[in-house]
């Protein structure tokens, strides 16, 4: 909780936060030896809520943290329709309340609409509201949708909103040169967060935070009973990750990072990267050359959403078969209002023959129901 009380810890933490930033080519400002920094949240949705609470505090001017909102007026936030629900709860959590968040629409590859940002932002602004945070996603859960982070960054410096970017599962894909470019624009962001514990074969739970100026969040989250005070804090010269998150105890999340970078390495790790992706477009590429299936969303990464043509009612039946054989397991979402099948390759031991056989399965299932129709 403190540097002091875990020095090793602490230290550990900060130099594999910094190794993260040169791995993924984040920007300089996140490194702990400039104004920002990085920690080791459990989750995306803790990473979320600490940007809004520093958001909420930096777009008052810190009264809320002496105040609370009662009297002010209302604070609002923005982020797509296809966004993780953590947001809305942090939006809650918060005091901005269930509307205070706003969902803006998205395009038809479900990407945020910047042209409806702006209009959303300027509609609060002319009613008295206070816009003070935006959240971007890199690889949203339902299609793996890209949100256009230097457009939506370029807003939010000009109306001076906080810029969170959400790249929890998307954000591991740039440890790939090749996969950077899904997330340009990232030097305009106040914070960003991926989880390791995703697609980099780490253990849940880990999540790598960073902001651009840690004294924002510091100040937001920082409280100092006389039991805490200690030399070492008074100092200014160390960090105490007790004031970069909601709890004062703390987990050694960062020795199972460190050694799964020290396991695999750089090269390791993009292959596995690299070999998902390329399997992922090797199912799309599958998809689009059946005559049963088809495509229901674009394929950046490592997650392939598709649908059976016959309908909603099929694809529930199907997929009910196909995770009740045992064979594989699928998950669902809706897109575009409709029934929705996602197949995601992303663990350490899938090879190229367990893909082949899932379609295979898949193939064989959907002709079966089919038949019975």
């Amino acid at each position: 909780m403190l540097w002091a009380t875990s020095p090793a810890c602490t230290e550990l933490e900060t130099h594999v936060l910094d190794w993260l930033v040169e791995l993924l080519g984040l920007p300089e400002a996140f490194r702990s030896e400039g104004p920002g920094g990085g920690v080791i949240q459990d989750s995306a949705s803790s990473a979320a809520l600490c940007a809004l609470l520093a958001a909420r505090d930096r777009a008052s001017g810190w009264e809320t943290n002496r105040t609370g909102l009662a009297g002010s007026p209302p604070l609002v936030g923005y982020t797509s329709t296809q966004a993780h629900s953590s947001l809305e709860k942090a939006a809650m959590i918060a005091g901005l309340g269930r509307d205070g968040l706003r969902l803006v629409e998205v395009d038809g590859a479900f990407a945020m609409r910047p042209d409806r940002l702006e209009a959303a932002i300027a509609a609060d602004r002319a009613a008295g509201r206070i816009p003070c945070f935006v959240a971007a996603t890199v690889g949203t859960t339902s299609s793996t949708a890209i949100d256009p982070v230097r457009a939506i960054g370029e807003i939010a410096r000009r109306e001076g909103l906080w810029l969170h970017v959400d790249a929890a599962m998307g954000g591991t894909a740039a440890i790939c040169p090749e996969l950077r470019h899904l997330q340009d624009g990232l030097e305009l962001a106040d914070s960003y967060c991926f989880n390791p514990h995703k697609w980099m074969f780490t253990n849940f739970d880990c999540d790598a935070f960073w902001v651009a100026d840690r004294a924002a969040l510091v100040r937001t989250l920082s409280v100092l009973p006389e039991y805490l005070r200690n030399r070492a804090t008074e100092s200014g010269a160390v960090i105490d990750y007790r004031d970069w998150q909601v709890p004062l105890g703390r987990r050694f999340r960062a020795l199972k990072l460190w050694m799964v970078l020290r396991w695999y390495g750089a090269e390791g790790i993009r292959h596995h990267v690299r070999r998902h992706v390329a399997l992922a477009r090797e199912v799309a590429r599958r998809v689009q050359a059946s005559d049963r299936f088809e495509l229901a969303a674009p394929v950046p990464l490592n997650l392939v959403c598709f649908r059976h043509r016959a309908g909603d009612a099929f694809n529930e039946r199907l997929l009910e078969r196909l995770n009740g054989s045992g064979d594989l397991f699928l998950t669902h979402t809706r897109l575009a209002d409709r029934h929705t099948l996602r197949l995601a390759i992303g663990q350490t031991w899938t090879e190229a023959r367990h893909v082949e056989r899932a379609w295979g399965r898949i193939e064989e299932e959907a002709a079966r129901l089919e038949a019975e129709r």
